[in-house]
């Protein structure tokens, strides 16, 4: 259903990112993929072509001006334009109490969990137009409904995920370009392992998923898919949260 799309993802060679750039590729999108580290993008793209699927790789540093515009000169060197960006990239500096975040730590977070969504979708929009449309999908998280100790920082930043979502949606939506974002729950995955590698912690915050397990990337891949897909059409400037039910609503 994404026969001959082009496809750019940053943070994208483990988890949710690798998940969602095969299930892309299986779809028949050729895959951008991209992630800090040059040996983790070679390690993605081999495993990915090894299945027989359409990808290439770029390391990229979603905080540095430079590496943005790089990956999307990359991405039309390759493809001649872009179709769909899903932003994944983020980070979690800081652990404990909100008012203890030091300024650094929320410059890291504005930097690349909020400001570098915002900037690539600016970046990627021109080529997207020439397209006739395109589909953008940024990746929150379910903290950004709920910010709460020890991620309440964190939060915050996915909370302005939500907003920049739907501020993006009304702009774009003349141009044909949608933009949704995802929440994730309790996902299993490096990034999320200090929250369920410890049996106590993982005890206390399964109480609140209706389904009582974590998720799977590739549960959040099928949903990116499909709100990049043509069945997704008439969807714009919605979150979608994959998250085993727990409640989560501004």
């Amino acid at each position: 259903m994404l026969s001959g799309k082009a496809a750019v993802l940053t943070a994208s060679t483990r988890g949710i990112g690798l998940a969602t750039a095969r299930r892309l590729a299986r779809h028949g999108a050729r895959v951008l993929v991209s992630s800090r580290r040059q040996d983790h993008v070679d390690e993605a793209v081999s495993g990915l072509r090894a299945e027989g699927l359409e990808a290439w790789g770029v390391a990229c540093h979603v905080g540095r001006g430079p590496d943005r515009e790089a990956l999307v000169a990359e991405a039309v060197r390759l493809f001649g334009g872009v179709d769909i960006l899903v932003s994944n990239a983020g980070i979690n500096p800081h652990a404990g109490s909100i008012l203890d975040c030091p300024e650094s730590a929320w410059d890291k977070l504005w930097e690349v969990n909020v400001k570098a969504a915002a900037l690539l979708a600016g970046l990627v929009v021109p080529h997207m137009e020439k397209r006739g449309g395109g589909s953008i999908v940024l990746v929150g998280s379910v903290a950004g409904y709920r910010p709460s100790f020890p991620i309440g920082a964190y939060g915050v930043s996915k909370t302005a995920l939500l907003g920049l979502t739907k501020a993006l949606a009304g702009e774009l939506a003349p141009l044909r370009i949608r933009v949704n974002c995802l929440a994730p729950g309790f996902i299993k995955t490096n990034f999320s392992s200090a929250l369920w590698e410890e049996d106590g912690l993982w005890r206390k915050l399964e109480k609140g998923v209706a389904m009582g397990r974590l998720g799977e990337a590739e549960e959040c891949a099928g949903v990116v898919a499909f709100l990049c897909s043509p069945d997704a059409a008439y969807i714009t400037g919605e979150t979608v949260g994959v998250n085993g039910g727990i409640d989560c609503r501004l």
